[in-house]
């Protein structure tokens, strides 16, 4: 069944039209300040996250949309120019995956958005699942680390995005927390550790450095990647307690 509905909006000297088909929206812009153009918004993936991961505690469904402006050509012997092309989606589904990083296909000269948008969701539906699965390897990641620290104090279950953990070295206790890319295991997660026993002057506890350049493969299985972790914790706490008597003698 079409659905149509048209109003005549006047902001900044612009006539826009609305027309809504089945998700499709078409706005129709015309001005002083900018060329002509017709702007579409293309429904593509619909995601439904709470039959996807885990602990999900939204039922709603998550769409991303492709942005389109054709500009309008003036005189009928004018070459048609390729559009503007955008990806759009809500900022939840950054915590998935980051459709900025998603590289789109090349508008060919005659092309029409009916030749596009397959190859467009082909390749979006690879990068949703290939996101998937790092949640996935970063859940596996999380539940390694209790071999070596126990349990965490806290962690992120859906995304698995970060998790923090309690270490020692003789008297001395602090905090690790960890935050896990979306490339997670292409990309090693990122440590910072926080001293539970030293506060700066403002009473703020004093924090290291972000940590990413420790030995890291992708190819090691997750507990090869937990246990070299533990390793480097182990050998740069001692530089860590260093660095919080310097800063407490700093701070006097």
């Amino acid at each position: 069944m079409l659905q149509m509905e048209a109003s005549q909006l006047n902001c900044d000297n612009y006539c826009c039209m609305r027309i809504q088909l089945r998700g499709l929206e078409i706005c129709l812009l015309s001005g002083i300040e900018r060329p002509d153009a017709v702007k579409f918004a293309v429904p593509l993936l619909d995601l439904d996250l709470s039959n996807i991961l885990v602990g999900y505690p939204l039922r709603h469904h998550l769409q991303i949309f492709l942005q389109v402006i054709f500009p309008v050509r003036k005189r009928q012997s004018e070459m048609p120019s390729a559009p503007q092309l955008k990806l759009v989606a809500s900022t939840t589904l950054k915590e998935l995956f980051d459709i900025e990083d998603v590289t789109l296909p090349v508008w060919l000269d005659g092309m029409c958005m009916a030749e596009y948008i397959p190859n467009l969701e082909e390749n979006l539906r690879a990068q949703v699942s290939e996101a998937i699965a790092s949640v996935n390897s970063r859940r596996l990641f999380i539940e390694a680390l209790v071999p070596h620290f126990g349990r965490p104090l806290e962690a992120e279950t859906v995304f698995c995005r970060r998790v923090s953990i309690l270490a020692a070295s003789g008297n001395f206790s602090f905090l690790v927390h960890l935050t896990l890319p979306i490339q997670f295991p292409k990309q090693q997660p990122i440590l910072t550790f926080q001293s539970s026993q030293h506060f700066d002057s403002q009473g703020m506890p004093i924090t290291s450095r972000l940590y990413a350049d420790y030995p890291w493969s992708p190819r090691w299985d997750v507990s090869e990647m937990t246990q070299r972790i533990f390793e480097f914790i182990v050998e740069e706490c001692v530089n860590f307690k260093k660095f919080c008597s310097d800063a407490l003698q700093l701070h006097r």
